[in-house]
């Protein structure tokens, strides 16, 4: 039975207009993306076998276009559809980190690094600039690969942050295996990084660790 079919109430599409998106269960916010199921299956249907064969919606953001179209119902058309979806949605949290001061916005910058960051699976180094108040300036990516202390050089960060003028930075990083735990490495990064910058007077506010949708603060934490 198609999801046309169903009882209204029962429909993905309808019960997100009349009780609202979070009503829906990951499945249904995908069938409501996909609109249409394949031979024999609903949207519905064809969104569970998406999550179960990649392991979540971090894992399927993260699939490449050869792997994407591995389940059938999903094709090359699709896997564009959904990677724009994301893109607006990190786009506009960018929009709203922008407008705010960041030591005010706490969980706005820990949702902007999940969607940015989160769902890779190579690790990557962020810097977020920030002006005098706290307001973003930009984000950059600034190393990816197994990041150790000699992979991210102070020197290179020091020369962007003036470069944009920055009066204070946030690092965050991604790790893959899904363990957000800060290893002895990033101390020691994060400390290297925070010595260098101080010299031209530029603050490190924060370092955050994402691992799908979980993060750690080193300033939480007091490592900071």
């Amino acid at each position: 039975m198609t999801i046309k079919n169903w009882p209204e109430g029962e429909r993905p599409r309808e019960r997100l207009l009349a009780q609202g998106v979070q009503s829906l269960s990951d499945a249904e916010l995908l069938a409501v993306f996909l609109r249409t199921g394949s031979a024999g299956r609903s949207a519905v249907d064809v969104g569970r076998a998406a999550l179960a064969h990649f392991g979540g919606l971090n894992a399927l953001l993260a699939a490449p276009p050869d792997r994407f179209v591995e389940i059938p119902g999903l094709g090359p058309a699709k896997y564009a559809q959904l990677q724009a979806v994301a893109e607006v949605a990190r786009r506009a949290l960018q929009e709203d980190v922008r407008r705010d001061t960041l030591l005010n916005a706490p969980d706005k910058v820990r949702q902007y690094l999940r969607l940015r960051i989160g769902h890779l699976q190579h690790e990557v180094f962020v810097a977020l600039f920030l002006d005098a108040q706290n307001r973003l300036l930009t984000a950059e990516e600034i190393f990816r690969g197994t990041l150790t202390q000699t992979s991210v050089y102070p020197r290179e960060i020091v020369k962007h942050a003036l470069r944009h003028n920055a009066a204070a930075l946030i690092f965050a990083h991604n790790h893959p295996s899904g363990v957000a735990e800060p290893s002895r490495a990033d101390e020691m990064l994060t400390a290297s990084l925070k010595q260098a910058l101080a010299l031209v007077d530029v603050r490190v506010l924060d370092h955050l660790i994402v691992a799908g949708n979980a993060t750690v603060s080193f300033a939480e934490r007091g490592l900071i």
